[in-house]
């Protein structure tokens, strides 16, 4: 079974989720991915279905509201949080929340962690992916641990996970090292680049050091059936049709390197 790919609407800021539904659909994507965020759009339910249903493109996975710049979406209660996040899932046909671990001042949230993840995975039939993240750093000094139970999620009993390539491009950990570790469990990607800076820049895949090529040629080799999702930042494109053409390529290099034919 060949991956499908999707597109997050993340990868589309400062346009609107509605945009990003367009541009999948324009340039063949095979899904989206809802970044549930500031752009209210997000986190109307009953709106990103419609979205899916106008341009006939599914949704593979909801993003939970789980960065720092979300902190307030849908209230302050990260456990609430994720709770909406697989209720709109469900809704809307996604299998898949991407959830970040807690940060370290969220004693409370992040207790008991990964037993909570399972429970609700029991409880609402959702996978909750847990992805990777980062120490934080200041150029070349030494990282700061800023999650709990820590940026590594095949270091805990996590049943789904997240590979980020940006996320690991910070962390310098090799994303197919991580992926051998994970194996079964690693269900979601977002396929991305990074140069190995502090930054996380979030690259058009191929345009980083992370090996985003050989990374996918790896996925084909063991099988690897989840999602891939592309994630991306096109702020610095001043224009929709540079947007255009960072997206696209970001397409056209996930199905070279996954041998996935256009449609």
């Amino acid at each position: 079974m060949v991956s499908r790919i999707g597109l997050s609407t993340a990868s589309v800021y400062p346009e609107s989720s509605a945009h990003a539904f367009a541009y999948a659909a324009q340039l063949g994507y095979d899904t989206v991915e809802v970044m549930v965020g500031i752009d209210a759009l997000s986190q109307q339910t009953s709106a990103v279905k419609q979205l899916s249903e106008h341009h006939e493109i599914p949704i593979s996975a909801v993003h939970a509201p789980c960065l720092l710049f979300t902190q307030r979406v849908w209230g302050t209660e990260p456990w609430g949080k994720l709770q909406r996040s697989a209720e709109m899932a469900a809704e809307v046909g996604a299998e898949v929340v991407v959830v970040h671990p807690p940060f370290r001042w969220q004693r409370d949230y992040a207790r008991d962690f990964v037993n909570g993840i399972a429970a609700l995975e029991n409880s609402t039939g959702i996978a909750f992916a847990v992805e990777n993240m980062y120490p934080w750093r200041a150029s070349s000094k030494r990282g700061v641990e800023m999650y709990v139970p820590g940026w590594d999620p095949s270091a805990e009993d996590y049943a789904n996970t997240t590979i980020d390539l940006s996320h690991a491009a910070i962390a310098a950990s090799d994303p197919i090292d991580m992926a051998k570790r994970l194996g079964e469990r690693l269900r979601h990607i977002h396929l991305t680049d990074g140069s190995g800076s502090a930054k996380d820049e979030h690259l058009v895949p191929g345009r980083g050091s992370m090996g985003a090529g050989p990374f996918l040629r790896y996925l084909t080799k063991v099988g690897f059936a989840g999602e891939i999702v592309v994630e991306i930042n096109t702020r610095r494109c001043n224009s929709r049709e540079e947007r255009e053409v960072d997206l696209r390529e970001s397409l056209e290099f996930a199905r070279e390197h996954l041998a996935v034919a256009a449609p």
